[in-house]
Order: C-alpha cells, then structure tokens, then sequence
C-alpha cells in the first residue's frame, strides 16, 4: 500500500503518470509496504497467462527475491524509476523516504533494486548510472544500506500512516534496530539471481 498522502498524477509526455506527495513527508517516513491485497505471480504461472496479462505484469510489477512479480493493487505500481531516488526499498517488505519529500514532488525509487528482467537506459539525470541493469544489487548494495541506515533511526521521530501494516514483531526488530541493537538486514537480501 502506497502512503495516503500522495496521488497518481500526469508527469509528462516522456515519463507518464507517477506517484506525487499531496503533504510533506519527512525522511524515515515508510513511503510503502507490501500488504494482502498485493498479488504474487510465479513465473510459471506468468508463462501461462495470455500475452496482454504479461505485458501488464512485466510493466506495472517488481521481483522480489524468490523471483516471483509481485504487483501492487494500488498506485503504488506507477513509482517511478530515477537515479536520485528518494524512497528506498528494505529487506522488510516496506520503503522509507531516505530524503524529505515535499508537496507536489514525486516518489521514486531506483529500479536497479527491484530486480528488473532487462536492461533499460534511464533518463538522463546528470549521474553517472545511466542504465539500469538485473544486477544492479551486487554492485550498489553498499550505498543503498548506508542510505537505510542514515534513515532508520528517524522512522520512530515521524507520523508513520502504514504503521499498522507491519506486524507487531517487525516493529519491535526495527526498534532494536533504531537503538543499535540489533543489525538491519541488508538490502543485497531483495536480489533475485535469474
């Protein structure tokens, strides 16, 4: 489920629709998390479904670590890809904001952690990634658990709106994890090997 203070909006011509803030969300805010109404597909039963349910499935879904797509029943599926994301995925099911996000900006996330089936040129943001590829996780892990850790500890100093998604013992894990107790898994957990 997506935060409740964003909304599918049109962004342009190139990139088509996204997921914008309607509110200020501040950094360490869980930004999505996977819940019961998301739908899981192995790629067995993806084989077998007609060619237009494929394409729609590739497009709108990520894949998680067992390989399987996984698509969102919300809006949560048009999170755009960028470079400079500001929502980060973890290795709990859920994304955080790893930046202040401001009213009217869009949600993004770095597609290069959602184990993408193919290489795709992004768009040009002025970074040195430029394209995104399936293995993107062994290489840019490191960054992306720093940029988790840099942010974990806010998650309990903001309004969490998807708080109640989280089971009561993920809650507690993240606790301990906030106070040095205990280590965050790293997000090298989410890769799928194809």
């Amino acid at each position: 489920m997506i935060h409740p203070k964003t909304e599918l909006k049109f962004i342009n011509k190139e990139i088509g629709y996204g997921v914008v803030a309607t509110e200020f969300i501040p950094a360490g805010t869980i930004t999505w998390a996977l819940d019961d109404l998301d739908r899981e597909f192995t790629p067995a039963k993806l084989s077998k479904m007609n060619p237009l349910y494929q394409n729609i499935l590739e497009t709108y879904c990520y894949r998680n670590h067992k390989g399987n797509y996984v698509l969102c029943w919300d809006y949560g599926r048009f999170v755009n890809h960028s470079f400079k994301s500001n929502c980060i995925s973890t290795a709990y099911d859920f994304e955080i904001a790893i930046r202040d996000i401001q009213a009217g900006e869009e949600l993004t996330d770095d597609y290069g952690y959602l184990n993408v089936s193919e290489p795709f040129v992004g768009i040009d943001e002025g970074t040195e990634r430029k394209t995104v590829y399936p293995d993107d996780l062994l290489h840019f892990h490191p960054l992306w658990d720093q940029q988790l850790h840099d942010n974990f500890s806010k998650i309990f100093a903001v309004n969490q709106p998807l708080k109640d998604l989280l089971s009561p013992k993920l809650w507690e894990d993240l606790t301990m994890i906030s106070q040095g107790k205990k280590k965050a898994l790293s997000i090298l957990e989410n890769y799928y090997k194809q």
